[in-house]
């Protein structure tokens, strides 16, 4: 069910990734300011972007599993989440490195949207062990969506209010200056944005063919282990209905 349509769409993935690496070596020009080092941007803007698509989306599936009491959505809604988990972490490890080499500091607190960012990721960072501390699968499926709708309501809200906000440091990609990038290096963040949301996608439907391909394993598992413990009930009860059947020869007779 989820593996279909993987092959070409790992294909695409591929193609549009190594794209986008060769468009940012070698199309890209280096920035006047920054030089090399800001070409950075092609892979953390994109991923920031995908990560906070791929929180919103967990919450849509959230709402859909909530609304049809199908586990299949909350499935979904856990990987969505899962992945841009990590997405994120990439985003501040790749932010921190362009910090250091632009401003000469890992990390500034007093701009906001950085801060922002990493409220988001620690909200979600909440997610797995409140998951994971409810046994019962119905009520962990059931809590999970709580949150992830929650938390997806938050996402757009805080980046509004950010975008609100009047003193930045950081650059504003998606604004009037960004938005009059030069057109390489304006394509050559296009085609790293559209990779990168192949790249989650496929790999959202690569765990979730994986764990779907598990949980049917499991199930097998479970049956042949039922029908064995069966089988070993029924084998000596059937023993004993054949000895029962045999008639005893009396002694002596011929």
């Amino acid at each position: 069910m989820y593996g279909k349509g993987l092959r070409p769409l790992a294909i695409a993935a591929a193609i549009t990734t190594i794209a986008a690496l060769g468009l940012i070596f070698f199309f890209a020009p280096n920035d006047a300011d920054q030089g090399f080092v800001q070409k950075i941007f092609y892979l953390h803007v994109p991923m920031a972007l995908v990560a906070m698509a791929g929180f919103v989306a967990g919450g849509v599936m959230a709402i859909a599993h909530l609304r049809t009491g199908k586990r299949s959505w909350d499935m979904r809604s856990y990987v969505s989440i899962h992945l841009s988990i990590i997405l994120g972490l990439g985003v501040l490890v790749t932010g921190a490195i362009w910090a250091k080499a632009s401003w000469g500091k890992w990390w500034v607190w007093d701009e906001p949207m950085l801060v922002s960012f990493l409220i988001v990721f620690l909200l979600y960072c909440c997610y797995q062990p409140l998951r994971f501390s409810i046994e019962d699968p119905e009520r962990q499926a059931r809590y999970a969506s709580v949150f992830a709708i929650t938390a997806a309501a938050f996402v757009p809200l805080n980046f509004a209010a950010v975008r609100a906000a009047q003193a930045f440091i950081h650059p504003e990609v998606l604004s009037t200056t960004g938005g009059n990038m030069p057109g390489d290096m304006r394509i050559t963040f296009l085609v790293s944005l559209v990779a990168m949301g192949l790249l989650f996608v496929t790999l959202w439907k690569l765990e979730l063919t994986s764990k779907h391909t598990s949980e049917q394993l499991r199930r097998l598992r479970g049956k042949l282990e039922r029908a064995n413990e069966r089988a070993a009930e029924e084998a000596p009860a059937a023993e004993s209905g054949a000895h029962a059947g045999r008639v005893p020869v009396a002694a002596g007779s011929s």
